[in-house]
């Protein structure tokens, strides 16, 4: 199981992650989690979003270059320890991860990473093996 996440790439200047969120709001999306990387010149805005058709047609139309990619959502209860229990067994494994975010869902009390690895068939099986809880796009979708 993936999730869709929508990479945007913003100009770094003041009011860009405004506007791009103003897209996104005024279609109808509803964000879930995001993250911002930046450079001096540039950011990529990382975003788990509940439409992922809908924003990428509203970014388009609003001149926004984009891609989407697949990430894996695990999730561990909301307690000190749980994010090092799941980048520990991606590196017990031997599994790169390129980066990762996380955010918490009080509706039913987990927290979920979002994480980006090298060999994604590889990280599920260690972490169904493992007993980590993988989230698939509707439960995310629906927190």
């Amino acid at each position: 199981m993936t999730v869709k996440q929508i990479s945007v790439f913003i100009e770094n200047k003041i009011g860009g992650l405004a506007a791009i969120t103003d897209v996104l709001a005024k279609a109808g999306v509803n964000i879930r989690a995001l993250s911002i990387a930046e450079t001096s010149d540039f950011g990529i805005l990382r975003l788990i979003v509940d439409d992922v058709f809908k924003a990428g047609n509203a970014l388009r139309e609003n001149g926004h270059v984009y891609s989407i990619t697949d990430v894996l959502a695990v999730a561990g209860e909301d307690k000190p320890g749980s994010i090092a229990r799941i980048v520990g067994i991606l590196a017990e494994e031997g599994i790169g991860m390129d980066y990762g975010y996380a955010f918490f869902a009080k509706k039913n009390e987990l927290a979920y990473m979002i994480v980006k690895v090298e060999e994604m068939d590889k990280a599920k099986k260690a972490f169904r093996e493992k007993g980590i809880h993988i989230a698939s796009e509707e439960e995310i979708l629906n927190i």
